[in-house]
């Protein structure tokens, strides 16, 4: 008895054979045209409820790695693994695909943005989804750049980086912290593609810093302001204490 999870995807991909799922929305960015998760949620959902499919999807590998936005924003870039189970309701027989998902993210949706990526990719490519009047991928093509990146130094990132965090004890500014971060920027941009990890625990340190020459800038400001309060008052004692010897002066 042939198993009725293969019948059931048959008749989705029959479907939507004909129309498929139109690439609709802009990215305004990088010019070009895409589906969205919804426009392949919305096409979908029906049909697999009317042909008695369910869709059972389960994480099998995660890693997330910090990177740096052109702005000099934190991003996580996050990659998932994801198994999916299509499931016939009327017989229990299942078929698994499996989909990688790759998102970045400057907040906690990467792991969801990254799900969704391997979900969309998975059906479309299980249901062999066409898309009308799309661009063919070998119609253009492009030549990367190479990437301009700062050599490593002579003495190792590792020791580079433990060199720079002491150079970042040493600032008494917050202005000298980030004429340092100016400085070294070129660097930081490499040390963070090729030692992500050394470049959060610089990263680290620099905020550590920031974060006390700020306080004690306070500090001093607070003590400044105090000093000068002190010393208006003690001009007003002696003003008064002038004011009383003349009037006393005067009765005498």
């Amino acid at each position: 008895m042939i198993p009725r999870v293969y019948g059931a995807i048959n008749a989705v991909a029959t479907a939507l054979s004909t129309n498929g799922i139109a690439k609709e929305r802009l990215n305004a960015r990088d010019d070009y045209f895409y589906r969205s998760i919804d426009d392949v949620l919305s096409r979908l959902s029906p049909l697999l409820a009317e042909h008695r499919l369910c869709i059972l999807p389960r994480v099998l590998e995660r890693t997330a790695t910090d990177r740096t936005g052109e702005t000099g924003e934190l991003l996580v870039s996050v990659t998932v693994r994801c198994a999916f189970n299509i499931v016939s309701a009327e017989d229990g027989s299942t078929h698994v695909i499996e989909m990688f998902g790759e998102a970045l993210d400057a907040s906690d949706k990467g792991t969801a943005k990254a799900m969704q990526s391997a979900y969309k990719y998975a059906m479309l490519q299980a249901f062999c989804v066409p898309a009308p009047q799309a661009q063919d991928a070998d119609g253009g093509s492009y030549r990367l750049a190479k990437h301009q990146s700062h050599p490593a130094p002579a003495e190792g990132w590792p020791q580079w980086a433990q060199m720079l965090q002491q150079a970042v004890g040493s600032c008494s500014t917050p202005e000298d912290l980030t004429s340092l971060q100016e400085q070294h920027r070129q660097m930081l941009a490499s040390l963070s593609r090729e030692r992500p990890e050394l470049y959060k625990h610089v990263g680290e340190t620099v905020t550590a810093r920031r974060g006390e020459l700020v306080g004690s800038a306070k500090s001093e400001r607070d003590a400044a302001s105090l000093s000068a309060r002190q010393v208006r008052r003690a001009k007003s004692d002696r003003s008064a204490s002038t004011r009383e010897l003349r009037k006393n002066a005067a009765h005498a």
